[in-house]
C-alpha cells in the first residue's frame, strides 16, 4: 500500500508543470496570457479603451513601455516599423505602462505618440496589476500571444539597441513563426531596458 502511495506522489510531481522561465519568474512560455480589459489608450492621438478580448487578430504583441525610458525611445522607431511591416497581416500591437511616474500616465502618453508619430494602441494601467501578472521587470518588454492568446514568446525585441549592430530578431522571427503555423525557435530572452517603475506599496 505504501509502495502505491508513493507512485500516486510521483506521478501527481510529474504532471505538475514547471512554472515560469529562466528570466521571467512568473508566467510560463505556453500559458495563457494574463486578461486586461478597460484600460485607458490613446491611439492615433484619440483617447479610447483597451481590452484583450477585443482583440481579434491572429497574433498580439504586448510590450511593456515607459516614455521617460531612454531605451524605449532607442527603440521607437524600431517599433513602429514593426506595427508598419505587419499591418494587415493578422498582427495587432500593444503598448502598456505600468509605471508610477507622471511622464508615463495618459497625459504623458498622448505627447508621446505625437511626438513619434507612433502608430500602435498604447494603454495605461495606473494599478501596475497588469505588469505584474506578466513578470514585467523591464522596458521595453515583449510577449508574443498566438490566437489562443497562449504566451509563445517574452523577452527583448533584438539582441542589440544598437540598431546598426542587430544580427538576431527575436521578436519578429517569433511573430513570422506563429503566422506560418509554427512555434518560436527562440521563446524567451533576456529583457533589457529601463527597471518599471510600480506603485510602492503595493
Amino acid at each position: 500500500m505504501r509502495k502505491v502511495l508513493m507512485s500516486f506522489a510521483v506521478i501527481a510531481v510529474l504532471a505538475v508543470p514547471t512554472f515560469a522561465g529562466k528570466y521571467n519568474k512568473v508566467v510560463s512560455i505556453g500559458e495563457k496570457a494574463p486578461d486586461f480589459s478597460g484600460l485607458p489608450a490613446v491611439f492615433n492621438g484619440e483617447d479610447t479603451s483597451l481590452s484583450l478580448v477585443d482583440v481579434k487578430d491572429e497574433v498580439v504583441v504586448v510590450v511593456f513601455l515607459g516614455n521617460h525610458c531612454p531605451v524605449v525611445q532607442q527603440y521607437e522607431d524600431r517599433l513602429i516599423e514593426f506595427t508598419k511591416d505587419y499591418e494587415g497581416k493578422g498582427v495587432r500591437v500593444i503598448g502598456l505602462s505600468v509605471n508610477d511616474i507622471d511622464s508615463d500616465r495618459i497625459p504623458g502618453i498622448k505627447s508621446y505618440t505625437k511626438d513619434h508619430k507612433s502608430n500602435y494602441i498604447y494603454g495605461y494601467d495606473e494599478s501596475g496589476k497588469v505588469g505584474k501578472a506578466y513578470g514585467a521587470s523591464n522596458t521595453p518588454q515583449f510577449f508574443v500571444l498566438d490566437k489562443e492568446r497562449k504566451i509563445r514568446y517574452t523577452g527583448a525585441m533584438d539582441d542589440n539597441m544598437n540598431e546598426t549592430k542587430v544580427t538576431k530578431t527575436y521578436l519578429r522571427d517569433a511573430v513570422d513563426a506563429l503566422l506560418k503555423g509554427e512555434s518560436p525557435k527562440v521563446e524567451e530572452t533576456r529583457a533589457a531596458g529601463c527597471g518599471i517603475k510600480y506603485k510602492k506599496g503595493d
